[in-house]
């Protein structure tokens, strides 16, 4: 049951981040250093679905960023939103395979992280 949960609570936060206008960001920034350990996930989905991580805002200019380059024939980055207190991030799932993200927390675009999280996406056909 834990898989259907963080799907549906997946869904709930790209429907959210849609409903609040949210427009995507894809500016250049340098790249984030190492990662120390973090939580890491697994994520199940299909193509065609939306994929949304949610990261809890933090203090003292620190963002978080994404930390390594994204399969896009996997998914496809198609929004950002601050949500409340969490930045949500929604990707489209573009076609079967494995994806991971890896997200950085850094002060501003600095390169040194002081938190990760790492999310291996499977999706389906």
């Amino acid at each position: 049951m834990p898989g259907r949960h963080r799907s549906a609570a997946s869904v709930v936060a790209a429907c959210i981040a849609a409903a609040v206008g949210a427009g995507s960001s894809f500016a250049s920034a340098p790249p984030v250093g190492p990662l120390p350990t973090g939580p890491a996930s697994s994520i199940q989905t299909r193509t065609g679905e939306l994929v949304a991580f949610a990261l809890p805002h933090r203090s003292n200019g620190r963002v978080w960023r994404i930390a390594n380059a994204v399969n896009a024939n996997v998914l496809r980055q198609v929004s950002e939103a601050d949500v409340g207190d969490q930045v949500v991030l929604v990707f489209k799932a573009a076609g079967p395979g494995t994806a991971v993200v890896s997200f950085g927390l850094t002060r501003g675009e600095r390169p040194k992280a002081y938190e990760s999280r790492r999310f291996t996406v499977n999706v389906r056909s």
